[in-house]
């Protein structure tokens, strides 16, 4: 399920969708950065510049490169700034396309596997043509990559 909700010139997605796996293979799955690329559509070409480690920690900096339009290639800067073990994890954009971009990544045990949710809190540079943008296509673009990480997600993890 994809939600969004709008205060203050700032925006919030929210997707939830329960895996069949146990805690342990959800976590290890998506506090792995390597794995970023295998749920990211393959169009946005993305890339991880600032090597793949194989855990995350606070305070971490991972680069990459994306294509968040064809033909136009971007860089991107996030920083874990939480990790909670088994629990939740949160990366801040620290420079990309967004004004703002918190991420934050949450897993619970519900009866048929993990419910994980993913929050993302984003506001748009440019004001009111920010606002447009977003109207215009961000929202469906963010919108369809999280459908498509759903999507991989069910294929490879159930």
């Amino acid at each position: 399920m994809i939600t969004f909700k709008s205060h203050s010139g700032i925006y919030t997605l929210e997707v939830k969708q329960i895996l069949n796996i146990s805690l342990a293979e959800a976590w290890d799955f998506f506090s792995s950065p390597g794995n970023l690329a295998k749920i990211t559509p393959q169009h946005m070409d993305f890339i991880i510049t600032s090597g793949t480690p194989a855990k995350m920690h606070p305070g971490q900096i991972i680069s990459y490169k994306v294509a968040p339009f064809p033909k136009f290639k971007t860089n991107w800067v996030t920083e874990i700034t939480h990790v909670s073990e088994g629990r939740f994890f949160v990366d801040e954009q620290r420079f990309g396309p967004y004004r703002m971009w918190h991420h934050e990544h949450h897993f619970e045990i519900q009866e048929k596997g993990v419910l994980m949710t993913d929050r993302v809190s984003y506001k748009l540079p440019f004001g009111i043509f920010g606002r447009i943008a977003h109207a215009l296509f961000v929202k469906e673009q963010l919108k369809q990559i999280f459908s498509y990480r759903i999507a991989v997600m069910e294929k490879e993890l159930g």
